[in-house]
């Protein structure tokens, strides 16, 4: 899962960032409003952690045009702002959770899988293809009816395309997601191809009736059995 923070007070940003990626998630941060609405034109996020007093905006702004713009992130404000008003404002305008300051780490976190659960699968975090499952609480890999270990962006990339079954996908895209937004940075891809081929051979290993095919010139497709 990729998470954007939003979050002026840099060391409680610090502290949530370091928190999530322990728990395994990919994560990015903006600290004011322009940094915030810049990271969510040109990335994609599967959970956004608001804050809605910011340098040069509001978050309740920012909360409206990630809804407007049809972006299926979930939204959890964070924020110290414990008024009435502003719970009912963030969840009449689509956010999902709201968490007031201060707050645990470990209630953060529950949040976010809470509200995960919620949002995919119908509440279902158990994703599958052909004779593959993976449980993304347990973090377990199943093939025809056989535990598969593998390592975390090995997980992380297949849980990627058991989400998108059907759809190509952009290798830049792929990346972005299992490895952060930094990866534009980049026009070598060579890691990315390294990690979905040593993906390939454990699955083709484990008996998988599953592929991960490459679409020449763009990227991947999961391949289901016939």
């Amino acid at each position: 899962m990729k998470i954007l923070i939003i979050e002026d007070e840099v060391s409680l940003q610090e502290m949530m960032t370091l928190s999530l990626r322990k728990e395994g998630y990919v994560v990015e941060s903006a600290e004011d409003f322009h940094a915030a609405m810049d990271k969510i034109a040109g990335y994609s996020y599967d959970c956004i952690l608001l804050d809605i007093n910011l340098p040069g905006g509001c978050g309740l702004d920012i909360l409206e045009h990630v809804k407007k713009i049809g972006c299926r992130a979930d939204v959890i404000i964070t924020s110290a702002r414990d008024s009435i008003d502003d719970k009912v404002r963030g969840l009449e305008l689509g956010a999902d959770d709201y968490l007031a300051k201060p707050f645990h780490m470990a209630e953060l976190v529950a949040r976010i899988r809470s509200v995960a659960r919620r949002s995919r699968n119908d509440g279902d975090m158990t994703y599958k293809a052909g004779n593959v499952s993976m449980d993304d609480v347990s973090k377990k890999v199943i093939v025809g009816g056989k535990p598969l270990t593998l390592l975390k962006k090995e997980f992380d990339i297949l849980k990627y395309f058991l989400m998108r079954q059907g759809y190509t996908v952009d290798k830049a895209a792929l990346a972005e997601a299992v490895w952060g937004d930094h990866i534009d940075q980049t026009d070598d891809f060579q890691f990315v191809y390294a990690q979905v081929k040593n993906l390939r051979r454990k699955l083709q290993d484990a008996g998988a009736d599953i592929e991960i095919k490459s679409i020449y010139g763009f990227g991947y497709r999961l391949i289901l059995p016939e």
